[in-house]
Formats: structure tokens, sequence, C-alpha cells
């Protein structure tokens, strides 16, 4: 990795944490998209999923107060499902995938009838999106627009969202990180000193979004998480097209 490229990746690592902070989201789905398109899928994997996992963590901690224990507790029964069901298989999903999946999952979920809408208070659909959402994660690195639909779907305030969001995408995260650094047949690896920055930037980005959290409304907050959702899930959703269709050309 050249040097701009180096500079490149902490100052997006920042600023996608500082979004992340803000949001719950939207920071990891810019940062895999860089990661991917630079790195190979296992080492792309492994350094979002440091940098992710450092990045809740400190999201769970500074909103532990918020946090909603039994829809957690819930949720990582289905991921510690996904996890073994994905262990058996050992699949790495080639970039076309993971940037076509990263597109149209949000949209898809936007499909679901009204009368089925997600209910993150439902304990069947913990479950079943613990399941899926650690499914997408494993493919796409991400599994913030699944659970990022799943949490709006509900009437929990921002900062339960925030907190309890957060706590899912640690196991998310982890388990992310077992399976793309031990389980697969090619493990990735990262430098040791880009691992540490990554948690320092994830770290510094999450302390500077308290505030703006803070200053920001439950409706205004809904607002603009469905609108950065919807815009970089159009671009991934283009970007893994042209990606499939690059061979038949």
């Amino acid at each position: 990795m050249s040097l701009g490229i180096f500079f490149a990746v902490c100052a997006t690592m920042l600023v996608t944490s500082f979004l992340s902070g803000i949001f719950g989201m939207a920071g990891g789905i810019i940062l895999i998209g860089l990661l991917l398109a630079l790195l190979p899928v296992q080492a792309a994997m492994v350094l979002h999923g440091i940098t992710q996992l450092a990045s809740n963590v400190w999201r769970a901690v500074t909103w532990r107060k918020s946090v909603r224990w039994d829809i957690a507790g819930v949720y990582s029964c289905g991921s510690l499902i996904a996890l073994g069901a994905w262990s058996i298989t050992g699949y790495v999903p080639d970039k076309a995938v993971s940037f076509l999946l990263l597109g149209v999952t949000p949209f898809m979920m936007r499909a679901v009838p009204r009368d089925l809408q997600p209910d993150p208070e439902s304990r069947v659909q913990c479950v079943l999106y613990g399941i899926g959402c650690t499914g997408l994660i494993l493919l796409t690195g991400v599994a913030g627009p699944m659970l990022d639909t799943f949490f709006l779907g509900g009437t929990l305030g921002r900062r339960t969202i925030m907190a309890t969001k957060s706590v899912c995408q640690v196991l998310g995260h982890t388990v992310k990180l077992i399976y793309f650094a031990g389980v697969v047949s090619e493990p990735g690896t990262v430098d040791p000193l880009m691992a540490g920055i990554a948690v320092a930037m994830a770290a510094v980005g999450t302390m500077l979004a308290k505030p703006v959290v803070e200053a920001l409304s439950d409706k205004v907050y809904r607002v603009w998480a469905n609108r950065i959702v919807v815009t970089l899930s159009g671009y991934y959703a283009v970007y893994g097209l042209y990606l499939v269709a690059i061979p038949l050309i």
C-alpha cells in the first residue's frame, strides 16, 4: 500500500467512524466500498472488521445506558446460528457479489408488505434478523442497510437504536473477523500498524459524533438515516452491476 493510499484510508476511517457515530451506519458502508476496491476480499473484510468492531465497541460504551439488552441477546442467537452455517461452507464472495448485495438489500427491505414491517421488539424477528444480518456481513462486510431497516421499523428512540444496534454490530463484526481471519481456506491478514490506527480513528470519530447525536431530533435522525442508506445503496447497486457486466463485454 503506497503512502498516499495509506493516508487516504486513515482519513476515510476517521470520517466514516464519525458518520457511524452519528447514524450508527453509513460510515461502514462507505469504508467497505473503499477497502474492497483497494484490497483482496479477505483482507478488506478483516481490516473493515477491526475498524467497525472498535467503532461499535466505543459507541456501545458511550451509549451503554440506552442499550436494550433483551433485544441484543435474542439477536445474538441468530448471529451464532449464521456463523455455524457459514463455517460449513467457507464461502468467500467476489467483489461483484459484495457490491451488488450492498446495493439491492435496502430496496428489497422496502418492498416488504407493510403488515410484515420489521419490529425490533419481536423475539422471532430478532433471531431471523440476527441470521440474515450476520449472513449479509459475511457476504458484503456490512449489514447496515438491513439492520437499519430493522431498527427504524419500530418505535425506539434514536439513543436506544444507536446503543442497541452497536451491541448487535459488535457481535456481527466479531463473527466476521473469526470467519475471514480463521475459518476460510485463505485467511485475510492486516498490518498491525494499520490495525492500531483503525482502532484509534474509530475512537476519535465516535467521540466527535456524540455532541451531534445529542443535537438531533428523532425525526431528523430518521429522515437523514434513510436518505443516506438509499443514496449509498443506489451507488453500490450500479457499481455492482458494472462489475458483473465487465466480463460479458
